[in-house]
C-alpha cells in the first residue's frame, strides 16, 4: 500500500472563521479527513467527545453547535443532513477518542492538542516578559508533573528508581537520546540543580507538552507495565521533537540556558512585591 503524506494543512484548510473571529470546523468536512467512511461511526465518536466535554466541566453547546448541511441526493434533489460546527476543543476531544493507530488520527491529536494548549495559556501570554513566561510555564509544569506521576503509578511505575528511569525515557525521546544527567552536563548544571528551573520558556513549553500528552496517553490507552510506560514516554517525547523539527524550531538541547533559575526569579518577584507593599 502506498504511504500517504499527511500534513497539518489538512486541518488548517478545513478551518472556518465565524463573524466573531472564532475558529470552527464542520463535522461533515472533518469526517472524511479523519478517514471515517461512515457518518454513523463518526457520530459515535462525536457523542463520546460530548460526554468527555461535559465531564470536564464545559458546556457541550458551546463546543458542539448543531448545524444542518444541504447535500445532493441524486436527480437534482437535495436534503438537509445533521452536522456540527465544532470548536477547536471539540475537535481535540474527537481525535482523542479516535484510533491512534491511524496516522491521520495521530496527526490530528498532535495538531489539536498543540492548538488547544496554546489557547489554554494566559490570554496575554505574548505580552509577558521572558521571565514571566518562564515562571508561568514552570508552575504549569509542576502541576502536570504531579498528574504524570499519578498516571505513571497507575501504569505500574511505582518505585522512585522506576519513576526516574521513566522520566529519562521522556527526556531521551525529546532530547535525541540524552538522559537527565547528560542534559545537565550539556547545560553546565550541577547534580542538585533542577533542569526545569534552568530552561527558557520555549524549552519549558516543549517539556510541558511532553508531560501532558504522555499523561493523557497513559490514561486513555490504559497502558500497563513499566516497559510499556517507558516506551510511551519515549515515543511522545520523540513526537514532540519531530514536531519542533517540522516547524523549523531549535532543538531543546541547543537552546540557551538562562543565567537565573525560576526559583531565583520567583524570589526576586516576591521581594519586589514586599518592597512595594512596605513603601505603600
Amino acid at each position: 500500500m502506498e504511504a500517504k503524506n499527511y500534513s497539518e494543512e489538512i486541518f488548517e484548510n478545513l478551518k472556518h472563521i465565524n463573524e466573531y473571529g472564532q475558529e470552527f470546523w464542520y463535522a461533515r468536512e472533518l469526517q472524511p479527513a479523519l478517514e471515517y467512511s461512515q457518518w454513523r461511526r463518526f457520530a459515535d465518536a462525536i457523542e463520546r467527545a460530548k460526554i468527555a466535554c461535559e465531564k470536564s466541566g464545559h458546556k457541550v453547546a458551546d463546543h458542539f453547535a448543531g448545524a444542518g448541511k444541504m447535500v445532493n441526493v441524486g436527480s437534482g434533489a437535495k436534503r438537509i443532513v445533521d452536522d456540527f460546527a465544532l470548536s477547536r476543543y471539540a475537535c481535540y476531544l474527537i481525535v482523542m477518542n479516535g484510533d491512534p493507530r491511524k496516522e491521520i488520527i495521530a496527526l490530528g491529536q498532535t495538531y489539536f492538542a498543540v492548538k488547544t494548549r496554546q489557547q489554554e495559556l494566559i490570554e496575554d501570554y505574548e505580552r509577558l516578559s521572558e521571565e514571566q513566561k518562564r515562571i508561568a510555564i514552570r508552575n504549569e509544569m509542576k502541576r502536570h508533573n504531579s498528574a504524570l506521576a499519578e498516571a505513571a503509578h497507575g501504569a505500574g511505575v511505582s518505585k522512585p528508581l522506576d519513576y526516574a528511569i521513566f522520566q529519562n525515557y521522556g527526556y531521551m525521546g525529546l532530547y535525541n537520546g540524552l538522559k537527565a544527567k547528560d542534559i545537565k552536563e550539556r547545560k553546565g548544571l550541577s547534580n542538585n540543580q533542577d533542569i526545569l528551573d534552568y530552561m527558557g520558556s520555549t524549552e519549558l513549553a516543549a517539556n510541558l507538552f511532553r508531560a501532558t500528552q504522555t499523561e493523557e496517553k497513559l490514561r486513555r490507552e490504559h497502558i500497563q507495565g513499566k516497559t510499556e510506560a517507558n516506551k510511551t514516554h519515549y515515543e511522545v517525547g520523540k513526537k514532540v521533537r519531530q514536531t519542533i523539527a517540522e516547524l523549523g524550531g531549535t532543538m531543546p538541547e541547543d537552546l540557551p540556558t538562562p543565567d537565573k533559575s525560576v526559583r531565583q526569579l520567583e524570589k526576586e518577584h516576591e521581594q519586589k512585591v514586599l518592597t512595594k507593599d512596605n513603601e505603600n
